[in-house]
């Protein structure tokens, strides 16, 4: 176990940096700071330690960016129509944060606050934290905890459990920008991707909100059935990366079973570090970091659009407004439990 300083926020406030690993040098770098991952770093195919994550160098430079670099996002991560939802009848006014409607739950929300650890064992590490009714502008007191665990299996596990005493919005995510030639190599639309989805929602304009379709991927530039690079398609003559300057558009993931399954696969033919998506949830986000350029990252790298990409695993963004989504609410004393696995392996295997 180590855990050493990661300097201060604003309000003077001390934040940690925890590391959790396996036998086979495999480890993450976390921080109380948004329950952030602040690093993962896995070996190339020539057995190079390489981290695959962008971030910062202290707790600070999360605060003052508005990327979420490996955040924990709640209690809502992606984006809600005009910032406004109604559970049983009663309406909530919600931050709009982003043109008319909320994003990633605000400056209230789980990302942009401080995580306690309850628990730091050598592979694993639990953050928790508490929201207060109406503190993110949702309904009830909530208990929020997730779990980061790296395994044997060159794994890297997130758990995310919620309850609250009314019934609220749950739909965490963890905003990591992967890029498997390393943090601050470049460009990350040589990738080659494979999305485990038929279908995609498509967005009404440049605010990202989704139609309430769920649209065939077929004959457009969302088809990630096959692998193919990150940036065949994305220059493409299509309104909808148009109205997004990139990917930035959740996927219908194929579901075939309840429970985690394979929903993404990444590859860099440069690393040669291969990269698997497994998850419970029912869509996941694909970013392609439309808005990067300028960031100042780890080490004084200055990032740049496209350096790296998410794959943000959720309920379906404006879920709890559009009937034609599965729902986000879960009722009241009723848990809320989710995992996604990242695991990671190389051309030699």
């Amino acid at each position: 176990m180590n855990k050493k300083s990661f300097g201060q926020i604003a309000d003077g406030t001390e934040a940690n940096l925890y590391t959790i690993c396996n036998s086979n040098g495999m480890k993450a770098e976390v921080t109380e700071f948004g329950a952030s991952l602040v690093s993962l770093t896995v070996k190339d195919a020539q057995g190079k330690d390489t981290d695959v994550i962008l971030g910062h160098d202290n707790a600070l430079g999360y605060q003052k960016e508005m990327s979420c670099f490996g955040s924990v996002v709640g209690r809502n991560c992606n984006r809600i129509s005009f910032a406004e939802i109604e559970i049983d009848g009663v309406k909530y006014s919600l931050e709009a944060n982003d043109n008319d409607n909320m994003l990633h739950s605000g400056s209230q929300g789980t990302a942009w606050r401080m995580w306690k650890v309850t628990e730091y064992t050598e592979n694993k590490i639990v953050l928790a934290i508490e929201d207060a009714h109406l503190q993110q502008g949702f309904p009830g007191n909530a208990q929020i905890s997730v779990t980061y665990e790296v395994t044997e299996q060159g794994e890297l596990s997130i758990r995310y459990h919620a309850t609250a005493d009314k019934k609220t919005v749950f739909n965490f995510t963890n905003h990591a920008y992967f890029n498997l030639n390393g943090a601050g190599s470049g460009t990350a639309l040589n990738h080659t991707l494979q999305i485990m989805a038929s279908h995609y929602t498509p967005v009404e304009n440049s605010h990202a909100i989704p139609t309430g379709e769920i649209a065939e991927v077929a004959g457009t530039p969302f088809d990630f059935r096959e692998p193919k690079p990150i940036g065949k398609d994305i220059a493409a003559d299509d309104a909808q990366l148009k109205y997004t300057s990139g990917y930035d558009h959740n996927f219908v993931i194929d579901k075939k079973q309840n429970g985690v399954e394979l929903a993404a696969i990444a590859h860099s033919d440069k690393s040669g570090i291969r990269m698997e998506v497994w998850t419970d949830c029912v869509g996941m986000q694909l970013y392609t970091g439309n808005h990067l350029d300028g960031e100042q990252g780890k080490n004084g790298i200055i990032y740049h659009n496209a350096d790296a990409f998410c794959l943000e695993t959720q309920y379906f963004p404006n879920a709890v407004n559009e009937p034609n989504f599965v729902s986000p609410l879960t009722d009241a004393g009723a848990a809320y439990d989710s995992q996604t696995i990242y695991r990671f392996m190389t051309d030699e295997g």
